[in-house]
């Protein structure tokens, strides 16, 4: 992919996070008022740090709305610092990190709870929402995971095969995983089958992307590589909080947390392509 067409990628991605964003915006007028009539949920999620806070904080609906609505503008401000800052810089793992930024846009789709209890719309919609949900969230996992190979120095020239191996890898999961329409947890998220595999993809894709960053700054003699790799772990580390926490314990720290991860990692790639 030339710098060009990678920049036209970068210009499309803002536009599609600027429209998820007032959508966001237009949805909250009509979720917010209701979360105070809605039923508690007893189902929550199981994250480490939800189980941490479990016994001493209730869940709330306004939190885990400020939770999404939070990662939605991460998504839009972090494409647009992207394409600020690497308009001119070659770095072949920005674009998977950009991929990774923008699948935050997606968790707007979790407002489709609230609006089936306004609307009661088929809840075929549902199940479409949440595959696209699974689906936006994993391929912006792999990535990242695809982003850290290419730094340990992965072929690079052919990145739309890349893209699209991922692409399908994904898509063929999640269509086939098991999704309970009916059923819920606090955080607006709808239940699906196989969640403890899921559970160790998610780790094992997360470890294998840092050692795969650590091998980088070997492998290339920078240790900037390593600088990336405790990047990455931030960000992740805020991104199970911010979307798996369904208090107000969530949203301040995750979203700190995720957005300096990504802009520390950002930040050490763009110095390592500067003057490439």
């Amino acid at each position: 992919m030339t710098l060009s067409e990678r920049n036209l990628f970068f210009k499309i991605g803002i536009a599609f996070c600027a429209i998820i964003a007032i959508l966001t915006v237009a949805a909250s007028f009509l979720t917010v008022p209701i979360y105070s009539t809605m039923e508690e949920n007893s189902r929550r999620p199981a994250d480490f740090f939800q189980f941490l806070t479990n016994p001493i904080i209730k869940s709330n609906y306004y939190a885990v709305h400020t939770s999404l609505a939070a990662a939605v503008l991460f998504s839009f401000i972090g494409m647009v610092l992207i394409h600020f800052f690497f308009e001119r810089t070659s770095s072949p793992e920005i674009l998977f990190i950009a991929i990774f930024t923008i699948s935050f846009s997606f968790e707007a789709i979790r407002l489709i709870m609230p609006l089936y209890l306004i609307f009661n719309f088929p809840s075929f919609y549902l199940l479409i929402a949440a595959r696209t949900l699974l689906f936006a969230r994993y391929f912006g996992i792999f990535s990242l995971f695809a982003a850290s190979v290419c730094a340990a120095g992965f072929e690079t020239q052919r990145t739309r095969n890349i893209i699209l191996v991922i692409f399908v890898a994904v898509l063929f999961v999640t269509l086939g995983v098991p999704i309970d329409t009916q059923n819920w947890d606090t955080t607006f998220t709808m239940i699906n089958g196989y969640t403890s595999m899921f559970g160790l993809i998610e780790v094992i894709a997360f470890l294998t992307t840092v050692i795969s960053f650590f091998v980088a700054a070997y492998v290339r003699s920078s240790r900037d590589y390593i600088y990336v790799g405790i990047g990455v772990i931030i960000a992740m580390v805020g991104k199970s909080i911010l979307l798996g926490t369904d208090n107000w314990a969530g949203p301040v720290p995750g979203i700190l947390l995720l957005s300096f991860g990504t802009g520390f990692l950002s930040s050490k790639l763009h110095k390592l392509h500067l003057w490439l």
